[in-house]
């Protein structure tokens, strides 16, 4: 018994260390790195078959009710995060609404006086000519009259007044657009050695200049028409104590 023992025993580690045979104390000769070396291990070419991944869905159709919906609706199957982020990262939102240019006020009609409440001229009264493409009015002063020029302005900045004149008769050119106005109204050139402020003067193009005076001179034959209109135009409008503008008329 003992015999058959010893000789299975003998016969399994020779089979187990075929070419790496065992030294004394147990330990095989060569070691792992080296028997991949003898066996040529390297020279078969392994070849590894990847499984095909399946693109899970990110969307799913879902029923609406309602005939005028469309009966159904693709939503995605990605969820936010219920996390908030360490650091302020801006990340753009979504939004499906489209640009459109705001309606001009019913009260705002081409030859309405209207008074600029903000920007370099406000407080000052100018004669409104046409709406523009953006949405913006095109105003002027005139300029011969309180100096205010053709601009651009939102009509979130002005209010109508009651009073207005009659331009059917003024030429306004197609080429007064915002594609005028959005350009350099000239170079800078450096200022004075002699001038205090110490900022460039901005040079008015002549496009611009010719097309104010063709403005003001269409104009100003029909406000020296209305009495006291020009000196309407001229004053600022200012608020004293206890006049308050939502119990105006204007």
């Amino acid at each position: 018994f003992l015999f058959l023992f010893f000789f299975n025993s003998f016969t399994f580690t020779m089979a187990r260390v075929k070419g790496n045979p065992i030294l004394p104390g147990g330990v095989e000769r060569y070691g792992r790195a080296v028997m991949y070396k003898r066996r040529s291990r390297f020279s078969r070419k392994k070849v590894q078959v990847k499984p095909k991944r399946v693109q899970a869905p990110t969307t799913k159709s879902v029923k609406v009710n309602g005939s005028k919906n469309g009966e159904t609706r693709t939503v995605s199957l990605a969820k936010n995060s219920r996390y908030i982020e360490a650091d302020d990262v801006k990340h753009p939102l979504k939004t499906h609404k489209t640009q459109r240019p705001s309606k001009v006020r019913s009260s705002i009609t081409p030859g309405t006086i209207l008074i600029l409440v903000s920007g370099p001229y406000r407080g000052r009264r100018v004669v409104f000519l046409k709406s523009l493409e953006s949405g913006l009015l095109l105003v002027t002063g005139p300029f011969r009259v309180n100096g205010v020029p053709l601009r651009r302005v939102s009509q979130s900045y002005v209010i109508a007044t009651s009073q207005s004149i009659d331009i059917s008769g003024v030429k306004v050119d197609d080429s007064l657009n915002d594609a005028f106005f959005s350009k350099k109204g000239g170079e800078e050139k450096p200022a004075d050695f002699t001038d205090e402020s110490g900022k460039a003067k901005k040079i008015v193009s002549d496009s611009r200049k010719a097309a104010q005076k063709d403005i003001d001179a269409q104009l100003i034959k029909i406000i020296s028409g209305v009495d006291n209109l020009t000196y309407y135009l001229k004053s600022r409008f200012t608020l004293g104590q206890g006049m308050f503008p939502h119990a105006m008329k204007f």
